[in-house]
């Protein structure tokens, strides 16, 4: 006699759940690291790189040198051959045939993340937390009417300045994913414990998506969104500079 369909043998669950990568880079390097990276840099990067504000053109160099040394590394090419497409809103993807890497990055001050996913599109978003008064502002204009009244009832001006950090990456990081743009995530759900779904994402395109908090160290706050309805698990890791650039040192 055969049992009922819920009496199959078991399936690893880890089987039916995809990898995202999320790398976290400290985006305060030392010279040498600066200069290593910014020699993969292509020409358009290096004009934004040579900005007026030069802390900022030094951390913009690390972002986009260690983004194109890992996801050169993931495609097998060299990082200074890496080309990007920009999608309609300016979401960018590694060019060429062959792959179906999705990558996504973000940065904000001092630290960076890069998310990659095999086989499905990606979003990535990290924020500062806000000053409190900045986010109250914000979630009254532009939050779904209840996130907006939960977040004014905060314990505290701090707890309310987390909260909000952590909508508003969950809402970019949607937004990154279907390759949109901001004001067309602003209606989006996201309130409510993590890993969430969106079955679908309104203005921005067909559902579902699959959203995740991503824990990074000091005072930031980070998402991962994934188009698609399986899950996934988030693989962090911590860049360092290679020893070939710190030897350089």
């Amino acid at each position: 006699m055969t049992g009922p369909p819920d009496s199959a043998d078991p399936v690893d669950p880890i089987e039916l759940v995809d990898l995202v990568d999320l790398w976290v880079i400290p985006t305060d390097q030392p010279d040498a690291v600066v200069e290593a990276l910014g020699a993969l840099l292509d020409p358009g990067e290096r004009a934004r790189a040579a900005g007026p504000d030069e802390a900022t053109g030094r951390r913009f160099t690390v972002v986009h040198g260690v983004v194109r040394l890992l996801v050169a590394e993931r495609l097998g090419v060299h990082p200074a051959e890496l080309a990007w497409r920009r999608g309609p809103h300016g979401k960018p993807e590694p060019a060429g045939e062959g792959h179906t890497l999705g990558v996504s990055y973000s940065a904000s001050g001092a630290l960076a993340v890069l998310a990659l996913a095999d086989g499905r599109p990606v979003g990535a978003d990290v924020e500062e937390v806000r000053d409190p008064r900045v986010a109250a502002r914000i979630a009254n204009r532009y939050f779904p009417g209840a996130e907006a009244a939960s977040l004014a009832e905060s314990s505290s001006p701090e707890v309310l300045a987390e909260r909000f950090t952590e909508l508003w990456c969950r809402r970019e990081a949607c937004v990154k994913a279907f390759g949109g743009r901001l004001v067309q995530g602003f209606g989006l759900p996201l309130a409510g414990p993590a890993p969430l779904v969106l079955t679908g994402a309104g203005a921005l395109g067909d559902g579902p998506c699959r959203i995740a908090d991503a824990p990074v160290p000091g005072p930031f706050r980070a998402a991962v969104a994934a188009v698609g309805d399986r899950p996934f698990r988030l693989r962090l890791q911590c860049w360092e500079a290679p020893s070939f650039i710190m030897s350089r040192t």
